[in-house]
């Protein structure tokens, strides 16, 4: 078995599962949401200690199966660089004391091997990433060929979310927030800008819709004096727009890739009104979409695991004697994942 750590942001996570047959035998996660809610987003130190308490008390759970590890696998990059350390020391400390390996896994890597947890993998993939840190659209050729296709030149939609609903003093997280009050909202009320509309260039941009939001806002008085209609209909128009401009790029790009497979995975994959949105315009591209299980979205440490199995067979293991190996940095190619 692996036992994997998931500790890039805000979710304390650790799951176990089975190398020969792909079963997770044990997965549980801590959310911090409660914790950081007071603030409108997560605070990266008060994550850090919250870790220190959370993946201990989760690792006490599976003494069970510490005969049986393998390996280790722990998130080593991108993510937040305090809280990424707390996973970090603990699966050092694991591999060197039980002298197993160890496996270092790319986070977004692990989002897109959310499709695959008890399941085999599908390649070739086009996958939509949306999460609170990125919106990218990935050729997946393989496990050891990844380009990104379109990436954002700001905002991702996870914080374009967050922060639409912290502009209307709605709470943190925001995504899940806006979704609900969007169901009783007109999204046709508030005429918002689709960003990168009349540009050929195929990528993603949030920063100026989250402006227009915030003007918007400004332009009912403020927050406080929004009516509960105001914030359903902003919330709705929103939403719709991000939908509108994400379907549009990826439109372009279903256009020239024959790939026929499809997944959106992500925090913001959750989102039942984008898969809707995604679902018509696979059916458009003759594409087939695949969706991950919505309690596996967000981070977790069951997608760590699934990834790293596919590396224990390749045996692609890291020296925990040497923290730069596990150090967070900038991919060397930002079109190659």
């Amino acid at each position: 078995m692996i036992l994997s750590i998931e500790s890039s942001c805000d979710d304390s996570s650790i799951a176990i599962t089975k190398i020969e047959n792909l079963e997770l035998v044990f997965h549980k996660k801590i959310s911090q949401e409660r914790e950081h809610a007071q603030y409108g987003g997560v605070v990266p130190e008060l994550a850090s200690r919250l870790h220190a308490i959370d993946l201990p008390n989760i690792l006490n759970e599976c003494r069970d199966y510490f005969d049986k590890l393998k390996a280790v696998a722990v998130t080593n990059q991108p993510g937040l660089g305090v809280t990424l350390l707390e996973g970090i020391a603990m699966a050092k400390t694991i591999a060197v004391t039980k002298d197993i390996p160890l496996i270092a896994v790319h986070h977004l890597k692990g989002h897109i091997y959310s499709l695959f947890i008890e399941k085999k993998e599908i390649f070739p993939l086009l996958v939509l990433l949306i999460s609170g840190g990125h919106t990218q659209i990935i050729r997946v050729n393989s496990f050891e060929n990844m380009e990104i296709l379109a990436t954002s030149m700001d905002d991702s939609v996870g914080e374009s979310f967050d922060k639409t609903s912290k502009m209307m003093g709605l709470g943190y997280p925001g995504g899940p927030i806006i979704e609900q009050l969007a169901k009783n909202g007109d999204e046709n009320r508030f005429d918002l800008p689709v960003p990168l509309r009349n540009s050929k260039q195929i990528a993603f941009s949030l920063s100026g819709l989250k402006n227009a939001v915030r003007l918007t806002i400004e332009s009912l008085g403020g927050a406080e004096k929004m009516t509960q209609q105001d914030k359903n209909d902003l919330s709705a128009s929103f939403q719709k727009t991000v939908k509108l401009h994400l379907i549009q790029k990826t439109k372009k790009i279903f256009q020239t890739e024959p790939i026929r497979d499809f997944a959106i995975v992500g925090g913001a994959s959750a989102n039942l009104y984008i898969r809707d949105a995604y679902q018509e315009l696979c059916n458009q591209f003759n594409k087939k979409l695949h969706t991950v299980d919505l309690k596996f979205c967000s981070d977790n440490s069951a997608m760590i695991g699934r990834y790293a199995i596919e590396a224990y067979k390749r045996k692609q293991f890291v020296n925990p004697y040497k923290i730069d190996t596990l150090h967070t940095k900038k991919q060397p190619n930002k079109t190659l994942l």
